[in-house]
């Protein structure tokens, strides 16, 4: 068991993002979970089950193995959906416990099928569809035949959704590509309309589109980062506050990061600090011993200016970031002894570290340093 740290989920903060978030798209607008990565670095398993008592029943999951994991804490209370990975193993286990899942090219959608057919269970599927993202998707010249197969097999196959993925709706840089994207969606679903086949619902929004196209909402959001708290990027966040006349941030970081001094030293003026010489000391100083490091998702580009909080003290990480300790300059705090409170991401009396300061340092995305952060360490949900 990791004793080196621990990550806090604020329950409360949690229900206040998803209040927030309903009342934003509306009472006819699936609100998805998105739980990838560890649930965004979170822990899944701890996550899930705060968000299930918070009110949401729709997951969204990368993968066969984050799937089951949501399964298993929650059986059959909720809806799960497989964004990305299944293997060719993992496709009975999928279909047997009607777990929905993307559908991509014609070789997953035959597998589907047959392992419908062989289990007498009707494989739950959405239509992925390439509109100018070009990762996955059936191309456009692709879809009569996939028209034809869903009619033809429409006796186990369910066409639960029609989806696409938008290639980078936080930036006001993509609004042409994103916009063409977006007319192009709807050009598919109507010409699948047309040819007497519907989806159940379309969905095709993440957190950054869902604010920024408001249009993209659909049946379904599939709302990843922002449910935690953060904004998927600093545009994101003003074109919201452009929109409304209280410029006050509505959501709340659910996240804290803590840890505890390991130990503390005095160095020498002139003595440098850690592995090689990138830091000098200039005074005489005195240094907190954090038993984190990058092995920890403590990124290592941290060193010299990843900031923590000890006794109500903003503190400066000095030299660098080892795989399992980091030190930190605690010369001005007067009194600090072992088993101290380090605050890593979070608040301690009236200052705060944010997952965004760390981003700033770090040249990391919010959503890249979280799901570093180890999935050994202990999560707690608290109140």
């Amino acid at each position: 068991m990791h004793t080196n740290s621990i990550i806090e989920l604020n329950r409360s903060a949690y229900q206040k993002n998803i209040d927030f978030l309903k009342k934003e798209f509306g009472k006819k607008v699936i609100l998805s979970s998105v739980v990838k990565g560890n649930a965004y670095g979170h822990g899944v398993r701890e996550f899930v089950t705060m968000a299930y008592q918070c009110g949401v029943t729709h997951f969204s999951v990368f993968d066969v193995e984050e799937a089951k994991v949501v399964k298993t804490e929650l059986q059959d209370l909720v809806t799960i959906m497989v964004m990305g990975l299944v293997q060719d193993e993992d496709m009975e286990w999928v279909v047997a416990n009607d777990v929905e899942f993307f559908v991509f090219d014609k070789y997953r959608l035959t597998k589907a099928t047959k392992m419908a057919k062989k289990l007498h269970k009707k494989a739950k599927v959405h239509i992925e569809v390439e509109t100018g993202m070009n990762r996955t998707g059936f191309e456009k010249s692709e879809l009569n035949n996939v028209i034809s197969f869903l009619k033809k097999e429409a006796e186990h196959v369910v066409f639960k959704g029609l989806c696409t993925h938008y290639a980078g709706a936080e930036s006001i840089a993509n609004y042409y590509r994103v916009d063409k994207q977006i007319k192009r969606f709807e050009e598919i679903y109507q010409y699948l309309c047309k040819n007497d086949l519907k989806p159940e619902i379309k969905h095709s929004a993440c957190s950054a589109a869902s604010i920024m196209f408001p249009e993209t909402r659909m049946n379904m959001v599939r709302i990843g980062i922002m449910q935690y708290g953060l904004w998927p990027s600093p545009e994101v966040f003003v074109n919201y506050l452009n929109t409304k006349k209280n410029k006050i941030d509505p959501l709340n970081r659910v996240i804290t990061w803590k840890s505890k001094v390991m130990s503390v030293k005095k160095v020498n003026i002139g003595d440098f600090i850690g592995y090689g010489t990138s830091f000098l000391a200039e005074r005489k100083m005195k240094i907190a011993v954090v038993p984190i490091g990058y092995s920890h998702g403590y990124s290592r580009s941290l060193s010299n200016q990843g900031r923590v909080l000890i006794n109500g003290h903003r503190c400066i990480v000095v030299g660098s970031v080892n795989m399992n300790m980091m030190s930190v300059d605690v010369t001005d705090i007067e009194t600090i002894k072992k088993d101290d409170e380090v605050v890593l991401i979070g608040s301690q009396n009236e200052l705060s570290v944010s997952v965004a300061s760390f981003s700033d340092f770090s040249n990391q995305l919010n959503y890249e340093l979280l799901t570093r952060i180890s999935k050994t360490i202990p999560r707690k949900i608290i109140e």
